[in-house]
């Protein structure tokens, strides 16, 4: 018994269990195979803004009148200046991912929160005219296009704002920072988008 119970006891010490990862790695590739997992996302919604900037580029190229007989002059003001709310959002999301502190992080969200709510409603004020105006998604080929083109990409912002909410009850966690930066390149493609389609479709 002696001998077998020293054969057990050296066959137990000769078993290593394999350590575990420490929680920082863990948390480092999580923070990674989400950053993959977002880029993968924009790549196809690129793919999709990029095929209605195409055909809105066609249009424009064989109208033989711009904007065509009947379609009312798109307005450039309210668009120009909801430009500059969407690209201060962006700002205040990177301020408040660049702070170590709950509060700091949380007042960053809430006027990102603020401004992107503040977009969308301007998004209604510059939509509404326009279609009083007849300007509508069956008045033609541009119609289908611009309204495609800006109630997509509204959607979009609205799915961040979203996000955006979801992150607030995380600001003093651990893993605030990797779902922030995840939320951060989402927004800031949003920002990407809607800066092209203002210059194409608003400007040009």
């Amino acid at each position: 018994m002696i001998g077998g119970g020293g054969v057990r006891w050296s066959e137990g010490v000769g078993r290593v269990r394999p350590p575990h990862p420490p929680p920082s790695l863990l948390l480092e590739e999580s923070r990674k195979t989400a950053a993959v997992g977002m880029l993968i996302a924009l790549g196809s919604w690129a793919m999709l803004f990029a095929s209605l900037f195409f055909a809105w580029a066609a249009l424009r190229l064989r109208a033989p009148e711009w904007p065509p007989a009947g379609t009312p002059r798109l307005p450039i003001a309210l668009p120009a200046f909801n430009t500059a709310v969407l690209l201060a959002s962006g700002f205040a999301l990177r301020a408040g991912l660049a702070t170590r502190t709950a509060g700091a992080r949380a007042r960053g969200l809430l006027g990102t929160l603020a401004l992107g709510v503040l977009f969308l409603g301007l998004q209604l004020a510059v939509w509404i005219p326009l279609w009083r105006s007849g300007f509508t998604v069956s008045s033609g080929v541009a119609g289908s296009i611009f309204y495609a083109l800006t109630v997509l990409h509204a959607l979009h912002v609205a799915g961040g704002i979203v996000a955006l909410a979801a992150l607030l009850p995380l600001a003093g966690s651990l893993t605030f920072e990797g779902r922030g930066r995840v939320v951060a390149m989402y927004w800031d493609f949003m920002a990407a988008v809607w800066l092209l389609v203002f210059l194409a479709v608003y400007v040009a």
